[in-house]
């Protein structure tokens, strides 16, 4: 005999990333309550730097969390500036400064990932550390989760927000092998005393190469430079933030390009390394009252920058789902499903093919790119990214 339905359901989620907390603290705002079991024992300051976009500007501003984020951001003059790899010269770049806000509302903004969860986390009821779940199962019609110290919870809901190796995700579609990419990623922070005038400018910089691309911004109120470049990796399989690199292995990737690029890597901290595997989207996400969020069900290549951002968008619209249907959760995880799939597998289609952009080899491939680049502003030819407000009717309805 299954259990009775609860008028307000027992929410558990599985993580304390950004998209985790978000989800919490999305839920909180809805007056649901939900409880975030992490794995780690202490959360730490692991990751560098990301983008803000008005998507997740606006909804981070309804939580919150960004009055108090801003003390440690850096608004964006200028975004996807792209350069050229050998001279610098610029190929395009959106004005953020003057068009942003009028466009889509909100500015963009850059931040250490650190300083966000620090946000979120002070907007999150509560917060269980050191709860590895190790298998998750059915009792009488409500998930049961297993952690490895012993204990045992009970929920009505639950939601995976365990990124992209989530224990949840294999709980409702068959496990698949990453596909591996080709593509490693470097990571690095550069001290602003240490880093060359043009990266310390209030701008996201691209600079585009033959099979290699390197980006680059202020953050923590202008304190560090954040640069995250894409190289070939060679026998690297390494996905972790852990993974180090040298410096001298970071400027060998970029030997040839732009001194003054080649000046900014070597000023970097020990940077990070690890290799950038491949996930096809899911068609489901949810089986029953066990739904994902984030990395977990849409993991996705950074070339947008919108990780961080569609894991926030699918906290906003489950925690919407979930306070509008709160007697049927398995129907609101459905509705949740049918809103969100289309537009993180979009995404994810999207940054996908972007590497391949990115990365063209100088010639008539790349020449045409270029002119692209010159005649269209991203900022606009964005706009079905930065527009999207699922607290808007015209985005309440599946695609």
């Amino acid at each position: 005999m299954l259990a009775p339905k609860r008028s307000t359901p027992e929410i558990a989620i599985l993580g304390a990333g950004i998209g985790g907390l978000a989800t919490a603290a999305a839920l909180h705002r809805a007056g649901l309550a939900a409880t975030v079991y992490e794995q780690a024992g202490q959360l730490t300051e692991v990751g560098a730097g990301l983008v803000v976009a008005p998507n997740a500007a606006r909804l981070l501003r309804r939580l919150g969390v960004l009055e108090p984020l801003l003390r440690q951001a850096v608004r964006l003059e200028v975004g996807w500036e792209f350069r050229r790899w050998r001279d610098g010269s610029i190929l395009s770049a959106e004005d953020l400064e003057s068009s942003c806000e009028r466009l889509y509302g909100e500015h963009t903004y850059t931040v250490h990932r650190a300083d966000l969860l620090a946000a979120l986390e002070n907007a999150v009821p509560t917060i269980r550390l050191g709860k590895r779940c190790i298998a998750l199962e059915e009792r009488k019609g409500r998930p049961l989760l297993r952690f490895a110290d012993g204990d045992v919870v009970e929920a009505d809901v639950v939601i995976g927000a365990d990124g992209v190796h989530s224990v949840v995700r294999g709980t409702i579609t068959e496990p698949q092998a990453a596909v591996y990419s080709g593509l490693c990623a470097f990571r690095a922070l550069v001290p602003a005393g240490d880093a060359p005038a043009f990266a310390r400018r209030r701008a996201q910089t691209l600079w585009l190469g033959p099979g290699h691309h390197l980006v680059h911004y202020p953050i923590s109120a202008g304190r560090y430079v954040n640069l995250v470049a894409f190289a070939p990796a060679g026998d690297e399989s390494v996905e972790s933030w852990t993974a180090r690199a040298s410096v001298e292995e970071f400027l060998r990737e970029f030997d040839g390009w732009d001194p003054r690029l080649v000046d900014l890597i070597r000023a970097a901290e020990t940077p990070g390394r690890w290799a950038l595997l491949d996930r096809a989207p899911l068609p489901n996400w949810s089986r029953g009252p066990v739904t994902l969020l984030g990395d977990a069900a849409h993991p996705m290549f950074p070339f947008f920058a919108q990780g961080a951002a569609q894991a926030i968008e699918d906290a906003a619209v489950v925690a919407r789902c979930l306070a509008d249907d709160p007697g049927d959760p398995v129907r609101a995880l459905r509705r949740y499903e049918e809103l969100r799939v289309p537009r993180t597998t979009r995404l994810q289609e999207v940054s996908h093919g972007r590497a391949h952009l990115n990365h063209l080899p100088d010639g008539p491939g790349q020449q045409a790119r270029d002119r692209e680049f010159a005649e269209h502003d991203p900022l606009v030819a964005n706009g079905w990214i930065y527009d999207y407000d699922p607290d808007e009717s015209r985005f309440l309805s599946a695609q």
